[in-house]
């Protein structure tokens, strides 16, 4: 005789207070559900209760960034550039001003910087909506920024995620400009330096043995994207900033997941600044780069 079937475990119901759990008191549903972070209905997956940790780990960088300005400045700035969607800017401003500081005052402002006009539109749509008065969104490409009236004259902190290419440099053109006391960068795409090493390859492979470090174009493309990382921290420090690089997320996520720290210190430390600046020349002589001298160059203002 045949053993009955056992019964199918049925998963249980979701939580009916599962978003509240997972969520910080007071944070904005409407704008998790525009960000795709929330469903339709209000509630988590697995894919976007990874997409919430990811968004959080990432407010864990800035917030200090922010709290640090705001001890100094009653109204500080953030510009974040090739905002896109500016799914950063809109997390920054309901994570910082609405729920960090509930009930008080909201001061400070968030510039969204973005040369898709169509994007621009969209989020000035939805921050009338939400009823985020302090941030602007500017269709202006970075540098048109630099000189744009819309923007302050100094910027407390700039940021640019998954910028591609020189866009990175660009950004951090603009920071240096705008006096920034803190930049968050995260490159993307990086193919300006490879391609310069490419067009010399044949001649650096005379001249030294490290030039194997890209003779095949495969470590061209990827010694490319390290070196050109690795410029851009040498030239924020030969600008008088500190800087650190660490992961913004696990490479199971993204494989662009560098992130560059960049802090500006209240006193200023011109041995290490003139060292960075030298090893810098250094660096763009060795591998054979002195052609983008201009690129990685150092602004007298900064010095």
């Amino acid at each position: 005789m045949s053993k009955p079937a056992k019964p199918t475990r049925q998963p249980a119901p979701p939580k009916a207070d599962q978003v509240i759990e997972e969520l910080r008191p007071g944070q904005s549903v409407e704008l998790l559900k525009e960000l795709h972070i929330l469903t339709r209905e209000g509630k988590l997956n697995q894919d976007t209760r990874r997409k919430l940790k990811q968004v959080y780990h990432l407010y864990q960088f800035i917030e200090p960034l922010l709290n640090e300005v705001s001890a100094n400045n009653a109204n500080p700035t953030l510009a974040d550039h090739g905002a896109g969607k500016s799914y950063l800017g809109f997390i920054l401003y309901d994570l910082f001003f609405n729920v960090a500081h509930a009930g008080q005052p909201v001061a400070g402002h968030i510039y969204g910087i973005e040369t898709r006009a169509e994007l621009v539109e969209k989020s000035r749509t939805l921050a009338a909506r939400l009823g985020f008065e302090h941030m602007s969104f500017l269709n202006l490409s970075v540098q048109q920024a630099t000189t744009s009236p819309d923007l302050p004259a100094t910027v407390d902190i700039v940021t640019a995620l998954h910028a591609c290419d020189t866009a990175t440099d660009d950004a951090i053109a603009f920071g240096l400009a705008k006096q920034a006391r803190h930049m968050v960068l995260v490159p993307c795409c990086q193919a300006e330096v490879a391609g310069v090493l490419k067009k010399s390859r044949a001649l650096a492979l005379n001249k030294s043995p490290l030039a194997e470090l890209w003779r095949h174009p495969l470590h061209t493309r990827e010694f490319g994207s390290q070196i050109t990382n690795v410029l851009r921290c040498l030239q924020l420090e030969a600008s008088g900033y500190s800087v650190t690089v660490t992961e913004l997320v696990g490479w199971e996520h993204s494989m662009k997941n560098e992130l560059i720290l960049a802090s500006r210190p209240a006193i200023p430390n011109p041995t290490k600044t003139l060292a960075a600046q030298e090893r810098l020349q250094q660096v763009l002589a060795e591998v054979g780069l002195g052609e983008l001298t201009g690129r990685f160059a150092v602004p007298a203002s900064a010095n």
